[in-house]
Protein backbone atom coordinates (compact mmCIF):
# COMPACT_ATOMS: atom_id res chain seq x y z
CA UNK A 1 0.00 0.00 0.00
CA UNK A 2 1.29 3.62 -0.89
CA UNK A 3 1.89 6.00 2.20
CA UNK A 4 0.02 8.54 2.39
CA UNK A 5 1.52 11.97 2.07
CA UNK A 6 0.36 15.09 4.42
CA UNK A 7 -0.58 17.14 1.25
CA UNK A 8 -2.87 13.98 0.63
CA UNK A 9 -4.11 14.15 4.08
CA UNK A 10 -5.12 17.71 3.96
CA UNK A 11 -7.02 17.08 0.94
CA UNK A 12 -9.34 14.38 1.95
CA UNK A 13 -9.85 16.57 5.10
CA UNK A 14 -10.40 19.79 2.73
CA UNK A 15 -13.24 17.46 0.54
CA UNK A 16 -14.69 15.95 3.63
CA UNK A 17 -15.44 19.68 5.48
CA UNK A 18 -17.18 20.99 2.56
CA UNK A 19 -20.24 19.41 3.24
CA UNK A 20 -19.89 21.34 6.56
CA UNK A 21 -21.55 24.44 4.81
CA UNK A 22 -24.80 22.64 4.18
CA UNK A 23 -24.57 21.19 7.78
CA UNK A 24 -24.24 24.83 9.68
CA UNK A 25 -27.06 26.16 7.29
CA UNK A 26 -28.81 22.97 8.68
CA UNK A 27 -27.96 23.56 12.21
CA UNK A 28 -29.02 26.93 11.89
CA UNK A 29 -32.71 25.92 10.69
CA UNK A 30 -32.86 23.44 13.46
CA UNK A 31 -32.21 26.49 16.20
CA UNK A 32 -34.95 28.37 14.22
CA UNK A 33 -36.99 25.32 14.69
CA UNK A 34 -36.23 24.65 18.19
CA UNK A 35 -36.87 28.62 19.10
CA UNK A 36 -40.68 28.36 17.61
CA UNK A 37 -41.23 24.89 19.53
CA UNK A 38 -40.65 27.33 22.74
CA UNK A 39 -42.49 30.36 21.37
CA UNK A 40 -45.86 27.63 20.82
CA UNK A 41 -44.77 26.83 24.42
CA UNK A 42 -44.85 29.84 25.94
CA UNK A 43 -48.39 30.25 24.10
CA UNK A 44 -50.15 27.27 25.34
CA UNK A 45 -49.05 28.42 28.93
CA UNK A 46 -50.20 31.89 28.11
CA UNK A 47 -53.51 30.16 26.70
CA UNK A 48 -53.82 27.47 29.95
CA UNK A 49 -53.83 30.13 32.29
CA UNK A 50 -56.23 31.88 30.36
CA UNK A 51 -58.89 28.97 30.52
CA UNK A 52 -59.20 28.74 34.14
CA UNK A 53 -61.43 31.50 34.07
CA UNK A 54 -62.79 31.44 30.63
CA UNK A 55 -66.36 31.69 30.23
CA UNK A 56 -68.01 29.39 27.84
CA UNK A 57 -67.24 31.98 24.64
CA UNK A 58 -63.82 32.22 25.65
CA UNK A 59 -62.88 28.65 26.62
CA UNK A 60 -64.42 27.67 22.95
CA UNK A 61 -62.21 29.74 21.20
CA UNK A 62 -59.28 29.07 23.29
CA UNK A 63 -59.73 25.92 22.22
CA UNK A 64 -59.77 26.41 19.04
CA UNK A 65 -56.44 28.26 19.37
CA UNK A 66 -55.16 25.15 21.26
CA UNK A 67 -55.79 22.93 18.37
CA UNK A 68 -54.17 25.14 16.44
CA UNK A 69 -50.57 25.11 18.28
CA UNK A 70 -50.71 21.32 18.25
CA UNK A 71 -51.12 21.28 14.40
CA UNK A 72 -48.47 23.59 14.68
CA UNK A 73 -46.03 21.34 16.94
CA UNK A 74 -46.46 18.78 14.66
CA UNK A 75 -45.00 20.61 11.27
CA UNK A 76 -42.51 21.62 13.82
CA UNK A 77 -41.51 17.99 14.57
CA UNK A 78 -41.49 16.91 10.94
CA UNK A 79 -39.41 20.09 10.34
CA UNK A 80 -37.15 18.51 12.89
CA UNK A 81 -36.88 15.50 11.82
CA UNK A 82 -36.52 16.18 7.85
CA UNK A 83 -33.22 18.70 9.14
CA UNK A 84 -31.73 16.27 11.71
CA UNK A 85 -31.50 13.57 8.82
CA UNK A 86 -30.49 16.05 6.36
CA UNK A 87 -27.79 16.79 8.82
CA UNK A 88 -27.08 13.30 9.71
CA UNK A 89 -26.91 12.63 5.84
CA UNK A 90 -24.31 15.13 5.73
CA UNK A 91 -22.26 14.04 7.93
CA UNK A 92 -22.58 10.51 6.67
CA UNK A 93 -21.50 11.92 3.04
CA UNK A 94 -18.64 13.29 4.68
CA UNK A 95 -17.58 10.53 6.71
CA UNK A 96 -17.61 8.05 3.18
CA UNK A 97 -15.94 10.78 1.75
CA UNK A 98 -13.55 10.51 4.59
CA UNK A 99 -13.36 6.59 4.80
CA UNK A 100 -13.39 5.79 1.05
CA UNK A 101 -10.15 7.80 1.25
CA UNK A 102 -8.77 6.27 4.16
CA UNK A 103 -5.08 3.93 3.31
CA UNK A 104 -2.51 2.11 5.82
CA UNK A 105 -0.27 5.24 7.05
CA UNK A 106 1.06 5.78 10.20
CA UNK A 107 0.20 9.70 11.26
CA UNK A 108 -2.25 9.77 8.43
CA UNK A 109 -3.93 6.83 10.24
CA UNK A 110 -4.20 8.37 13.78
CA UNK A 111 -5.36 11.45 11.68
CA UNK A 112 -7.71 10.24 10.06
CA UNK A 113 -9.42 8.13 12.73
CA UNK A 114 -9.73 11.44 14.79
CA UNK A 115 -11.63 13.01 12.24
CA UNK A 116 -13.75 10.03 11.45
CA UNK A 117 -14.51 9.78 15.28
CA UNK A 118 -15.34 13.87 15.02
CA UNK A 119 -17.48 13.06 12.16
CA UNK A 120 -19.38 10.10 13.68
CA UNK A 121 -19.71 12.09 16.69
CA UNK A 122 -21.73 14.63 14.93
CA UNK A 123 -24.02 12.11 13.51
CA UNK A 124 -24.73 11.39 17.13
CA UNK A 125 -24.97 14.63 18.67
CA UNK A 126 -27.50 15.51 15.65
CA UNK A 127 -29.55 11.79 16.56
CA UNK A 128 -29.86 13.04 20.50
CA UNK A 129 -30.82 16.75 19.50
CA UNK A 130 -33.46 14.81 17.11
CA UNK A 131 -34.75 12.72 19.89
CA UNK A 132 -34.94 15.24 22.64
CA UNK A 133 -36.91 17.49 19.95
CA UNK A 134 -39.31 15.01 19.58
CA UNK A 135 -39.59 14.44 23.28
CA UNK A 136 -40.16 18.33 23.97
CA UNK A 137 -42.54 18.43 21.36
CA UNK A 138 -45.01 15.37 22.71
CA UNK A 139 -45.05 16.52 25.74
CA UNK A 140 -45.92 19.81 24.53
CA UNK A 141 -48.83 18.28 22.64
CA UNK A 142 -49.95 16.45 25.81
CA UNK A 143 -49.97 20.06 27.58
CA UNK A 144 -52.37 21.41 24.80
CA UNK A 145 -54.55 18.35 25.33
CA UNK A 146 -55.04 18.61 28.72
CA UNK A 147 -55.60 22.18 28.37
CA UNK A 148 -58.07 21.81 25.01
CA UNK A 149 -59.58 19.55 27.62
CA UNK A 150 -60.16 21.74 30.30
CA UNK A 151 -61.35 24.86 27.71
CA UNK A 152 -63.97 22.41 26.30
CA UNK A 153 -65.27 21.06 29.77
CA UNK A 154 -65.37 24.75 30.68
CA UNK A 155 -67.23 25.92 27.66
CA UNK A 156 -69.60 23.08 27.93
CA UNK A 157 -70.18 23.68 31.80
CA UNK A 158 -70.61 26.90 31.60
CA UNK A 159 -72.91 26.95 28.64
CA UNK A 160 -75.94 25.34 30.88
CA UNK A 161 -74.96 27.09 33.58
CA UNK A 162 -75.06 31.08 32.24
CA UNK A 163 -78.11 30.03 30.12
CA UNK A 164 -80.30 29.17 33.26
CA UNK A 165 -79.23 32.19 35.15
CA UNK A 166 -79.41 34.80 32.72
CA UNK A 167 -82.97 36.53 32.07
Amino acid sequence: MPMLQIEDVAHVIQTALTPAFLLSGIAALLNVFSTRLGRVADQVDRMAALVAGANAAEAAHLSAQLAFLKRRTRFLDVAVVLGAIGGALTCLAALLLFVGSLRNSGVATALFAAFGFALVSAIGAVAAFLAEMLLSSRGLREEVAVRQAEADAGSVEASPTRASTEP
